[in-house]
């Protein structure tokens, strides 16, 4: 729901603690769980919420869904190092009003256990905790494909954005991976993971257009996964995305490149902006973040077509 705010110490006692004792920080996963944890599970999900509050009055809800299946099931273990850094950038460096972050993951409908997982938005150390709690199966079926359509129905019609409805303010959605969607939204799928009834198959192209009415949607393909840098993904997903496709040549860079990409999509800062800010605060990222961002600065970044002056600092935001 977004509640609460986010403490480094928090953190830091529990990685101290997992440490002293040999834990884990997915000791969910790592301890051999075969279905999605209760707090993960889309089943029965009417929505996942970003609600503002008096603690968050302006919240920005940022979503990041990342292919758990083979080479890239080491992307959560990355963030979940990191998210303190993704934190820092977002909230001391304003690059974004009351950040409210969502961790999800994605699999194979057609073969694996656990195809879709979806936590809640939230705002302080419980986006951790969801984190800890997603399996990380390693599946696939090797063809190529994975749900991200069947991840993007459940983005596009069970969220609910405050920032949308009372503001004309999309979300971030950034899905994280190696491989293309498949080319339909299957009404089994959808009745099986999500326990919702879907007419007819619905195109991944139509899910995208709708799923654009409430969140801004990028795909991040690191260059040292599987399929990193193939022609043929990285065509459909163009032909989807446009220059929202993002090549990352450095796994370890994803966080900072979320942060920045969020930044740059508010006009908080520009690219240089972001470079520089990663520089202060010790990240050895840029060169990578600022090859991934390049094509962002090809075109305008385009947020809503909903002029709205409520934000804090009284601007229109467009």
């Amino acid at each position: 729901m977004g509640s609460g705010r986010w403490s480094t110490d928090v953190y830091t006692a529990a990685a101290n603690y997992r440490t002293a004792n040999g834990a884990s920080a997915f000791a969910y996963s790592d301890g051999g769980a075969k279905k999605a944890h209760p707090a993960l599970d889309p089943n029965g999900v009417d929505r996942r919420e970003s609600r503002d509050s008096e603690e968050h009055p302006f919240s920005t809800p940022i979503a990041v869904l990342f292919d758990v299946t083979g080479s890239m099931g080491s992307v959560p273990r990355v963030l979940q190092t990191k998210l303190p850094q993704l934190l820092g950038l977002l909230t001391r460096k304003g690059y974004a009003t009351d950040p409210h972050i969502m961790f999800g993951a994605v699999g194979d409908a057609t073969c694996d256990r656990v195809p879709l997982q979806v936590g809640q938005f939230e705002s302080d150390n419980r986006m951790d905790d969801d984190l800890a709690r997603i399996v990380l199966e390693g599946g696939g079926g090797g063809q190529k494909r994975e749900s991200y359509e069947l991840a993007m129905y459940f983005m596009a019609r069970h969220t609910a954005l405050d920032s949308l409805a009372k503001r004309g303010r999309r979300g971030y959605l950034f899905l994280i991976g190696d491989e293309m969607p498949y080319p339909q939204v299957k009404p089994a799928e959808v009745r099986r993971f999500i326990g919702a009834e879907l007419g007819e198959p619905m195109s991944t192209e139509g899910i995208i257009a709708e799923l654009r009415q409430s969140f801004d949607i990028y795909y991040i393909m690191p260059t040292a996964a599987g399929w990193g840098g193939d022609a043929e993904i990285l065509t459909r997903w163009r032909a989807l995305l446009g220059q929202n496709v993002l090549e990352l040549d450095d796994l370890d860079a994803v966080c900072e490149t979320i942060a920045v990409t969020v930044g740059l999509g508010e006009d908080t800062i520009d690219l240089g902006q972001g470079l520089a800010d990663l520089v202060e605060v010790g990240s050895s990222a840029g060169d990578s973040v600022g090859k991934a961002l390049a094509p962002l600065q090809r075109g305008p970044v385009v947020r809503s077509s909903l002029d709205v002056t409520d934000a804090p600092s009284g601007n229109v935001r467009l």
